[in-house]
């Protein structure tokens, strides 16, 4: 058997080897750069992916609730605007599924009016795609289901190779915001490049709104975000041998009203060595030192129609919640 595919156990616990080692070349590059971070693509293992649909439900954590009511008031809308004029045949692609709560009203409403269409559900966990290939297809019986697990431009082309049908991508839930402005801009450009004129996008863009509703979402009084943010140190030390002391780093998040930037931190409350056993590194904490772990950029509405111009795609659409909180952009490349 080839190595670097064969299993490792771990804890009790067995991974893919090519994965723990881009696990561990990710988290390194990141625990000793200056200043640290790690990529929080990480955040979702089965313990992580529990916890944000914890924090979804919680009180304070609105961007949900706000995507939800445009998914469960205004389907028709959206469904009409993803299936245009001609009524083609097209895979329905979604980055980044989740629980696929919200876009399930979209595949029930398009399953009831006979479109003939494709999900191809991408998510980089593989417990995510389990479970939508069980629910899905157990829920809207006769959907026509695809799941790829991977990173999503990895799976974009391979979801290309399987058919040459129209693509329409959904990227909900303001996940462009886990990005600046540049690498928002950046990932929608080569988002273009793995589509062809005529394909659709449906963004989730949350909005700059009253900065103490924004903070609150990420600071909420129950501790799930902080929760969510630790559970990344407890993964690190689960699938690469770390000894991450939890109970010594704190969760900390700021929001700048100008530039949109909301932004997730651990503190380190004590000078300290962690060790990364199975590879024998040391990283070395100061006390009161920081590791970025998230952004959740919130944009206005004229910031992505200028993105949308600059990246190659044309607007179709808006749709906004009643309070105007979160809007749902439909772009069409050109």
């Amino acid at each position: 058997m080839n190595t670097q595919t064969s299993p490792v156990t771990l804890n009790g616990s067995t991974y893919n080897h090519t994965a723990v080692n881009h696990f561990y070349e990710d988290v390194l590059k990141g625990l000793t750069a200056s200043p640290k971070h790690l990529d929080s693509k990480y955040f979702y293992d089965a313990i992580g992916d529990q916890l944000f649909q914890d924090l979804m439900n919680c009180e304070e954590y609105y961007p949900t609730n706000c995507e939800l009511e445009i998914f469960s008031q205004k389907t028709e809308a959206l469904a009409s605007a993803i299936i245009g004029d001609n009524n083609d045949e097209f895979d329905l692609i979604e980055l980044g599924a989740g629980d696929a709560m919200k876009s399930t009203y979209l595949l029930k409403h398009l399953l009831d009016r006979g479109v003939n269409f494709t999900y191809l559900p991408i998510d980089i966990s593989a417990h995510v795609i389990d479970q939508l290939d069980v629910e899905l297809t157990q829920n809207l019986p006769g959907l026509k289901f695809e799941g790829l697990n991977g990173e999503y431009f990895n799976m974009l082309s391979k979801a290309a190779t399987l058919s040459n049908k129209r693509k329409v991508v959904l990227f909900l839930g303001s996940n462009i915001g886990n990005m600046p402005v540049a690498e928002a801009e950046s990932f929608c450009a080569e988002l273009r490049n793995h589509l062809s004129p005529g394909d659709m996008v449906l963004i989730g863009f949350d909005l700059k709104k009253n900065p103490k509703t924004i903070l609150a979402a990420y600071n909420d009084k129950e501790g799930i975000t902080k929760k969510f943010n630790l559970n990344l140190l407890h993964r690190i030390n689960q699938e690469l041998g770390a000894d991450f002391v939890i109970e010594q780093f704190d969760h900390f998040p700021v929001y700048d009203p100008e530039t949109g930037a909301c932004k997730s931190y651990l503190i380190s409350t004590a000078d300290q060595m962690v060790h990364i056993a199975d590879h024998n590194q040391s990283i070395h904490f100061q006390k009161d030192e920081y590791i970025f772990m998230e952004i959740s950029q919130k944009f206005t509405v004229e910031q992505t129609r200028d993105m949308a111009a600059k990246t190659g795609f044309d607007v179709v659409n808006y749709l906004f919640d009643d309070k105007n909180w979160f809007a749902d952009a439909i772009w069409k490349v050109r």
